[in-house]
């Protein structure tokens, strides 16, 4: 599932990043990697994606997010 597709208040892990160095790069210098665990605290739509992650806020563009694979985690 993609970052973008998760609902607000779902925890869940990064699965994968996909395979643009870049990007990867980029997201991972703001704290998101492979195996991270986070939580959606805001997801409206044409709005940046709020989660919270490895103790900190972060604001992710909708396109990044499309780019990002998530595993919802229950519990």
């Amino acid at each position: 599932m993609k970052l973008s597709e998760m609902k607000k208040d779902t925890s869940g892990t990064v699965k994968s990043l996909g395979t643009d160095e870049w990007f990867v790069k980029r997201i991972a210098s703001i704290g998101l990697s492979e195996g991270a665990s986070f939580r959606i605290v805001k997801n409206d739509k044409r709005m940046p994606v709020l989660i919270y992650a490895r103790e900190t806020l972060l604001a992710l563009n909708r396109k990044d997010c499309e780019k990002i694979e998530a595993m919802e985690v229950m519990g």
